[in-house]
């Protein structure tokens, strides 16, 4: 473990301690007198349940619904650390919570439970769509994450996002758009390899291919290999994880065996989102590549190569999963502004189409400010956040899965505002003392 590393867990925990957790539920609404609990109670309320019960999508605009989502898990792999239970599972999701209203403006309930069986976690999503108008899965255990989110796109009728699935393939997504534009090659004729085939590379895999990428190009290595159709295991795989059985019947055109060096030999990009390093991915590997390689080496808290070697072996884009290399690939690039788009019309789900014109959005914002190491926006350039909102809304009216219509500009207006107010309070309260400075003496 890192020195750095080291100072941040010990500051967490304290932080953690001081404050009692990050986040709190606040009213939205003005409390003047006794009689304003006569709107917002009894006997007020018992008239916008009765407007509800005739017509559910009325909970939409009557009530917090239009804004909330649940950010749900079964503590089976908490960020690197596996499965530490629910109730370990929760400052992680209070951390989500909190990027999810600080960047889209999005109420979000970390909601970590005791769920044994995936069909028993579907049944939890289910019994509480009635009050949410979305679901982020969290730290779900691979491939049991895969048939959740599945059966939950198809029986839901609101917006449902693994995160570690769909968010972390977005930003890798619009990431690699932009390094490709670099290197001056076109995306959908290269040899992309993928190393690691967990949640991440598998739904990275699947939306390379919705998003044009030819299937033979993509090569996928696990801890046991290169993914062919030969492989021993493959029996195995059909029964215990037909996601990736199908991508090793459909990948690996020219039917490559051995492991990371041979999946490189002629590869145009690398993303690895497998065991953290350094070693992982050799040095020399990088150089059997073709001209300017593209190496994303995602893992945390060490990345699989350190950057300085890929440039070295002659790496032209390089990017990883930290804030303190340059072009950090990170889901919370993706997900605050998805869900603020998809709520703002009411999706019905999430769909490939919505979540790649996400990834075109955020590598289009990075502009003329584009070089080998600005590929992406980061947190701190918020005024993204919107732009995604407004491309996931249009394209979730396009695709006929939204209750609202909306134009682009709306959209845009709409969901500025929107995290522009909720950047505001939480300033403002942190300005009046009301959100205390307990850090100050532990940084």
């Amino acid at each position: 473990m890192s020195e750095a590393s080291e100072k941040w867990f010990k500051i967490a925990i304290e932080a953690s301690r001081r404050y009692g957790g990050k986040i709190m539920v606040l009213p939205k609404v003005p409390i003047r007198s006794l009689q304003d609990f006569s709107i917002w109670y009894t006997p007020g309320v018992a008239a916008v349940s009765k407007e509800i019960s005739k017509d559910v999508d009325k909970s939409f605009e009557y009530t917090w619904r239009w804004n909330a989502i649940a950010v749900l898990t079964d503590g089976t792999r908490v960020l690197g650390l596996g499965n530490v239970g629910p109730e370990a599972a929760i400052p992680v999701m209070e951390g989500k919570a909190l990027l999810f209203k600080y960047l889209g403006g999005v109420d979000a309930v970390p909601l970590p439970v005791r769920a044994r069986t995936a069909d028993e976690l579907i049944s939890i999503a289910k019994a509480i769509e009635p009050a949410f108008g979305g679901i982020n899965l969290e730290d779900i255990e691979s491939p049991k994450c895969f048939y959740v989110l599945d059966r939950l796109r198809e029986e839901l009728k609101i917006a449902v996002w693994h995160d570690d699935q769909q968010g972390t393939a977005g930003a890798t997504l619009a990431g690699l758009i932009n390094a490709f534009r670099i290197v001056g090659k076109r995306m959908e004729d290269s040899v992309i390899v993928l190393v690691g085939a967990g949640a991440s590379n598998i739904a990275t895999a699947r939306i390379l291919i919705k998003a044009g990428v030819k299937p033979g190009n993509i090569i996928l290595v696990d801890s046991k290999g290169i993914l062919h159709p030969e492989r021993e295991d493959m029996d195995k795989l059909m029964l215990t994880n037909p996601w990736k059985y199908e991508l090793a019947i459909k990948t690996n055109a020219e039917r490559r065996k051995g492991g990371i060096k041979e999946a490189l030999v002629g590869a145009d990009a690398v993303v690895a989102a497998s065991t953290p390093g350094p070693g992982v991915i050799k040095k020399e590997w990088i150089k059997l590549m073709n001209k300017d390689p593209i190496v994303f080496a995602l893992a945390n808290p060490i990345p699989e190569i350190w950057p300085w070697e890929a440039k070295e072996a002659g790496a032209k884009v390089v990017a990883t999963g930290r804030s303190d290399f340059p072009n950090q690939v990170n889901n919370s690039l993706v997900f605050p502004g998805v869900f603020r788009g998809a709520l703002d019309v009411r999706a019905k789900t999430i769909t490939d189409e919505m979540m790649i014109a996400a990834a075109q959005e955020i590598a289009n914002f990075v502009g003329d400010k584009l070089s080998e190491d600005k590929i992406l926006p980061t947190m701190e350039e918020w005024e993204f956040y919107p732009r995604v909102a407004a491309a996931v809304a249009v394209k979730a009216v396009e695709q006929g899965v939204a209750r609202k219509t909306t134009s682009w500009k709306e959209e845009y207006e709409r969901a500025r505002e929107i995290i522009m107010t909720a950047r505001l309070m939480i300033e403002t309260l942190f300005g009046k003392g009301l959100i205390k400075n307990l850090l100050s003496d532990l940084a």
